[in-house]
């Protein structure tokens, strides 16, 4: 089989607020998505809030590029939106908004969204990142699929950044993805045989009408249903550009060392939804302080430590993309903690469930909004 291209791509989604009164910007004016368009054709594009923006890189051959893409959409959004005294932030979460404050992009694809899922959709104030991943044969990509779902947990854990929600201390470093998990088809995804069962398990449910295309699979991991590439989604936006381009790059390097296990003739030993389930919920609540469980050895080891062995487990990947660098970077993650774990420094004693003072959460936003724009 001809080895893949395990060319990548990433989308972002960033929040925007009002710099002055750090409140998520409900209403942006029609003419700063006009000239973020304007500045980057064919990049970004509403998402379902009207406070969130949206951009995607192209389809790039090194982790440089992707590094540079993000960067220069950091930088254009910022400099468009500062014109209206507004801000993007890079964090799954805006640390006080009110969700029944928001309101949806007038567009039919998000107005069937709030039509048909009512509250759990208008509660989506919510932003992630997603890494593409190209993989040209279907057969392959569904085999790679199945043993991904091992590695979703790690990859949360290294991006955690919505610990608060509402003012309060969610006690978890992911926040996010219990928001998401009210919507249906989504968390970790089912394993398939074939390619042919996946197809024929999209289209049971796109002849009853129920979805109209596999883009309304959700799952932590997909298929991409508009492009050759499994689609990386169980991660929070990374406030700083360097941690989401180190996680792309793990990824990317995982793909490649499925892909030459399987050269061998070998794979990645398949465990049960349920067992990589926990590790998921534990990288959800501690992010990278977490135990989490190493189902070869039946133990609960550090994440640190599971960090560790990923990096050394794909550095031969990593020599071969010429990304050492950035998976490098995994460890530095793995060892100073996530977004969430520098908001929740500055955040202080806060008991878990406890109300932020007003002055804590602005604080927390100035930072956020200085974090993302950080190193560009």
């Amino acid at each position: 089989m001809k080895e893949p291209s395990f060319t990548i791509g990433v989308e972002e989604e960033y929040l925007l607020v009002d710099k002055a009164t750090r409140k998520l910007a409900s209403s942006p004016p029609p003419e700063l998505f006009k000239a973020c368009e304007s500045a980057l054709a064919g990049s970004v594009s509403p998402e379902f809030l009207r406070c969130q923006i949206e951009v995607g890189t192209p389809v790039c051959e090194t982790l440089s590029q992707v590094r540079e893409e993000l960067g220069y959409f950091r930088r254009t959004i910022a400099r468009e939106a500062a014109a209206f005294n507004l801000a993007p932030i890079a964090a799954s979460t805006h640390p006080f908004a009110e969700w029944t404050d928001q309101a949806h992009t007038d567009k039919e694809r998000y107005n069937e969204l709030a039509r048909s899922m009512q509250v759990v959709a208008k509660r989506m104030v919510i932003c992630g990142m997603h890494v593409h991943i190209g993989i040209e044969n279907e057969e392959l990509r569904i085999e790679l699929f199945n043993q991904l779902a091992y590695f979703l947990p790690h990859l949360l854990a290294l991006s955690t950044s919505s610990p608060f929600w509402r003012g309060r201390n969610t006690g978890l470093k992911s926040y996010r993805l219990s928001v998401f998990n009210e919507l249906p088809r989504t968390g970790l995804p089912p394993g398939f045989e074939s390619n042919f069962e996946y197809r024929h398990t999209v289209d049971v449910l796109t002849r009853a009408g129920a979805i109209e295309d596999a883009t309304k699979i959700w799952w932590d991991l997909r298929p991409s249903d508009r492009f050759p590439t499994l689609e990386m989604r169980i991660t929070d936006v990374c406030t700083r550009l360097d941690d989401a381009v180190a996680i792309a790059a793990l990824y990317r390097c995982l793909c490649r060392m499925l892909y030459r296990l399987r050269s061998a003739n070998q794979s990645w030993r398949r465990y049960s939804r349920f067992l990589i389930a926990e590790n998921r919920w534990q990288a959800q609540r501690h992010g990278t302080a977490a135990r989490m469980i190493d189902f070869g050895r039946n133990e609960s080891l550090p994440f640190e430590a599971l960090a560790e062995e990923l990096v050394t487990l794909v550095h031969e990947d990593a020599i071969h993309f010429g990304c050492e660098a950035e998976l490098e970077h995994v460890r530095e993650i793995a060892a100073r903690g996530t977004s969430a774990e520098k908001q929740l420094e500055l955040a202080g004693e806060i008991p878990e469930d406890g109300h932020l003072p007003q002055e804590t959460l602005e604080q927390i936003v100035d930072h956020l909004v200085e974090e993302t724009q950080s190193g560009l």
